[in-house]
């Protein structure tokens, strides 16, 4: 529960980040129009947060926390193992083996195995989150690709400019469609039934090895900073909550910078395809995304919005970890008053 909790609030405080983040990386520009001067749509944005009052000026509150509800039904799902590579450390120590909490290999492992049946379960629900939070992105793209084709059309039958004008007000005047959980899941299933909701699901798989990788930095770092604090034995041998926020930031920093190429070709395969209505810049799977990203791309792009992941990422986990320490923290000592009592 207190992993759930820290992981919700988490979620919550950075999940603005996580919108635009996701954006940044389902952004395609072929390698021909990086030397040319990008339209509005697609030129990138100065900076993160630049990035953010765009979406809220043009969006509302609304557009920065699309996909809020299931990704927040995800993120406590994903929390639901942990304690159970602590229940068997305990018991080991019991036995007298160890000393009580996990060691690197068996973090390792534990998350693996839970990381892997987390992904089959809930990889549906990141879907519909990519879907809610990119899709005022699709629908631009799809109303861009309408206006090129327009005027291609123009030019080549000689429509006259006031209908010309008329038609590209009209496409400009499109507002986009309502769009909450069910309409994402419809729109999922109308395109590829119900294997559209493992889309991603490869690269989202081999991606076990990221909390894996920062549940193992994070365990190892926590354990060397308790065994130094009982070492010296000055001062209070709890560790603050501060500590916890830096160790929890190493930790995710460390896991987010190896494993995110694949979390942009996540996000791209879950992502509306029509976006950018270039076939060159659409995916049937995880090798032709690869492929295309690459060809027309550059390996650039498997890195786009890095530097906001980096941020999101770090924050959320520390926020996540120092939440969840506190939350143990008060409820063992509310479990002791409540001892003394009876």
């Amino acid at each position: 529960m207190a992993g759930a909790g820290g992981g919700i609030v988490a979620q919550i405080i950075t999940y603005p980040l996580q919108t635009v983040n996701t954006r940044q990386q389902t952004e395609r520009v072929a390698k021909k129009e990086k030397d040319s001067i990008p339209s509005p749509s697609t030129r990138p944005a100065g900076s993160t947060l630049l990035h953010i009052f765009q979406v809220f000026k043009s969006e509302g509150l609304g557009g920065l926390y699309s996909g809020l509800k299931p990704s927040l039904l995800g993120t406590a799902a994903s929390q639901a193992f942990k304690n159970k590579a602590e229940a068997i450390a305990v018991a080991n120590k019991r036995k007298g083996k160890g000393d009580g909490s996990p060691g690197m290999l068996s973090w390792l492992i534990v998350a693996a195995l839970a990381g892997s049946v987390n992904v089959l379960l809930t990889n549906p629900i990141w879907v519909l989150v990519t879907r809610m939070q990119t899709h005022t992105q699709a629908e631009r793209k799809i109303v861009e690709a309408k206006k090129e084709a327009l005027l291609k059309e123009a030019s080549g039958n000689g429509l006259l400019h006031s209908s010309l004008s008329d038609q590209l007000v009209a496409l400009d005047s499109i507002k986009p469609r309502p769009y909450g959980t069910f309409q994402a899941a419809c729109e999922v299933y109308n395109e590829s039934g119900i294997a559209g909701f493992w889309k991603g699901i490869i690269p989202t798989l081999i991606m076990v090895c990221n909390p894996s990788i920062q549940f193992m930095i994070y365990e190892s770092l926590l354990k060397r900073l308790r065994t130094k604090r009982s070492a010296i034995k000055q001062g209070p041998t709890n560790i603050k909550a501060m500590e916890i926020f830096l160790v929890g930031a190493v930790a995710k920093l460390g896991a987010t910078i190896s494993t995110y190429p694949l979390l942009v070709v996540k996000s791209r395969l879950q992502a509306k395809q029509e976006i950018g209505g270039n076939i060159s810049l659409r995916y049937s799977g995880t090798i032709d995304a690869i492929i295309k990203m690459i060809r027309y791309e550059g390996l650039s792009s498997f890195y786009k919005g890095m530097s906001t992941k980096i941020v999101q990422s770090v924050f959320a986990a520390s926020v996540l970890f120092m939440v969840k320490e506190e939350l143990v923290k008060t409820y063992t000592v509310l479990s002791n008053k409540s001892r003394k009592v009876i």
